[in-house]
């Protein structure tokens, strides 16, 4: 008769056990799924440009995860009633887990007998990531490298059509000088559009770089734009740099070319423009501020033509007249249209440069009388008065603005000081006050609505573990998982050296439902092993024999605790390593995911299982038994 093979089960058999896996997995996977889902939440609710940029990552993640949800509990134990066929070995005969389950288990062990040394641990290393957290920087979005730069110089208002166009020339000549440049191209004043407002004093100026390879050694990007900027000081003109997308992206959005800027609104320009220049005396000293400049309201010339109305009779003219001269002579009269293919252009007339290129030449253009032409100047005065380069409104109120731009330092602390100093020096006018823009304004935003949002999430999860545990301490005992998740996060992010940005915060939410999912996924099976102890042991058991099973259930099952955070591990770990475009922004949201992840599975696997036993000892020593989750 031949024996058969305990090893090799039949179809039943087989069928029964996947059945009742996916039954004892399908609740904690489907839970765990949309405890992530929720934690998403937070970047779905951002707005502007935040949203924009974090709500396809967002959408992303979530439909993978439903994707995912739904074939675990469907198409997965489908596939394993299909190829989980033969001898089927046990999990004490994998040499993975065996291997893992050696180191693992002493150092449990050693942690069980000596917990409050653990915790201890643990707690301490949490309250030092609070001073570490709050001594980071703070900004609203990681700079991204654009491979190019925008510069901005600003001259005097009443700058010159020739002389924009010397220092244009000038200033690209100084620039290409520098081996790292490969192209450059200015401009000055605008394109023939309505939709950019920029005067002749303002010119832009795009700087194509080499590949990074072909940079002198040790030279980086803020090495580079200070040497151009060293390079480019000419008297009268204060230079901005920064890149050519964000700055589109900014002046768009809040109206400010620079990193910050602060608006004065006021009813007088000569007012704003004196307050102004108070605010720029105030932030000169504050490190971090660079490219200061208050935008010059006021300083434009102006030719004034004032008709003497007295002196028109005694010539027989009329204004009319004066104003025709004036006109066809100075300004430019519009004669006839010409069409060439699809595009027209009119045709105009006026004085030739030489005619009209002083004040005395103006006020030598003749005018016809009936008694023969006279100089404008005898019926009317002429002189350059001053007035107001451009005028700006927003909010029905007349506004300046003084701009700068942020390096070397974080934006949040740079404007907290700046904040702090003029709080202390600036006094304002009655009907007058200003107003922070710029990338500052951004951060308020994102800031407040994570705020908001991401308690309430985290309500919303603990909630759901409710749900699924239907007990409170257990609910309690996963989300601890989350504050030490943090402890990981921070020491990365610190020890990189990176800034808190919605970038980060983003990855830090990412962290929480990966943390919550680990947590829940060691109480199920620690639940697991308590229901095993109460069915072969019974309710009133001792102290040992309540060891043995949480060191049972946090070990046997150590392989899928190991893969769910390897996984996420190796799909982010080589971004560490990774160059090129779009890096700044990943690395700030990868760097608090590896250092949580770490640390959340160093809590999960030693930490979770003392205050799971602990809880257990206290109902021991209360009740007599211990409760059971899902069991009478």
């Amino acid at each position: 008769m031949t024996m058969r093979d305990p090893r090799k089960l039949t179809n039943e058999q087989r069928i029964a056990i996947i059945e009742k896996s996916a039954k004892q997995v399908g609740k904690p996977v489907v839970y765990s799924t949309f405890i992530i889902i929720i934690s998403f939440l937070p970047v779905f609710l951002l707005t502007g440009q935040e949203g924009k940029l974090f709500h396809p990552l967002a959408w992303t993640k979530t439909l993978v995860m439903l994707a995912s949800v739904i074939l675990a509990i469907t198409f997965v134990p489908v596939m394993m009633s299909f190829f989980l066929k033969g001898k089927m070995r046990p999990e004490s005969q994998n040499p993975i887990s065996n291997f893992f389950n050696r180191i693992y288990e002493p150092i449990l062990k050693w942690c069980l007998e000596w917990k409050k040394t653990v915790l201890g641990i643990n707690i301490l290393a949490l309250i030092i990531s609070i001073p570490m957290i709050m001594g980071l920087g703070r900004e609203f979005m990681p700079p991204l490298d654009e491979g190019s730069l925008l510069f901005m110089p600003v001259t005097l208002p009443d700058v010159s059509n020739a002389e924009a166009k010397r220092i244009l020339q000038i200033q690209d000549k100084i620039i290409l000088s520098v081996p790292e440049v490969k192209h450059v191209l200015g401009k000055a004043g605008r394109a023939s559009t309505a939709t950019d407002n920029a005067p002749m004093s303002m010119i832009e100026s795009i700087i194509l770089l080499k590949p990074q390879s072909e940079w002198r050694e040790g030279k980086t990007k803020d090495d580079i734009i200070a040497e151009l900027n060293a390079k480019l000081q000419i008297p009268g003109v204060t230079n901005g740099w920064t890149q050519p997308i964000i700055n589109r992206i900014n002046m768009l959005s809040t109206g400010i070319r620079t990193d910050v800027g602060v608006k004065v609104y006021g009813q007088n320009l000569d007012t704003i423009y004196s307050i102004s220049r108070e605010i720029e005396k105030a932030l000169k000293d504050i490190e971090g501020i660079t490219d200061l400049y208050p935008e010059q309201v006021t300083g434009g010339k102006f030719l004034d033509i004032k008709i003497k109305i007295e002196e028109l009779g005694r010539f027989g003219l009329s204004i009319n007249d004066v104003n025709m001269i004036v006109e066809s002579a100075l300004g430019g009269m519009n004669l006839t249209n010409t069409v060439e293919g699809r595009e027209r252009f009119s045709v105009s007339v006026r004085l030739a440069q030489d005619f009209r290129s002083s004040i005395n030449d103006i006020k030598r253009t003749l005018i016809q009388t009936p008694n023969g032409p006279v100089p404008l100047s005898s019926v009317a005065d002429i002189m350059i008065k001053d007035g107001p380069a451009m005028i700006n409104s927003e909010n029905a109120m007349l506004r300046g603005t003084v701009l700068f731009n942020v390096r070397g330092r974080d934006l949040g602390n740079t404007v907290n000081d700046a904040i702090s100093r003029l709080n202390e020096t600036l006094t304002l006018p009655k009907g007058y006050y200003i107003d922070w823009s710029g990338q500052w304004e951004n951060q308020l935003r994102a800031t407040k609505t994570l705020s908001i949002i991401v308690p309430i999430v985290l309500v919303i999860i603990f909630f759901i573990l409710y749900m699924t545990y239907n007990q409170v301490k257990e609910a309690i005992i996963t989300m601890m998982s989350v504050p030490f998740a943090l402890i990981g996060g921070v020491f990365l992010v610190y020890f990189w050296g990176i800034n808190i940005s919605v970038a980060v915060a983003v990855g830090f939410i990412a962290l929480f439902g990966v943390a919550v999912e680990t947590g829940m996924l060691m109480v199920v099976y620690l639940d697991e092993a308590m229901k095993r102890m109460v069915r072969e042991k019974g309710a009133a058991v001792s102290i040992a024999d309540l060891r043995h099973y949480v060191i049972e259930g946090s070990a046997k099952r150590l392989r899928p605790k190991l893969m769910t955070v390897s996984v996420t591990l190796f799909g982010l770990v080589p971004i560490l390593w990774s160059h090129g475009t779009g890096i700044d922004l990943m690395l700030p949201i990868a760097l608090p995911m590896i250092g949580g992840m770490i640390t959340s599975t160093i809590h999960v696997l030693l930490v979770t299982p003392i205050i799971f036993e602990m809880t257990k000892e206290y109902e021991l020593k209360k009740h007599g038994k211990v409760e059971v989750l899902n069991e009478k």
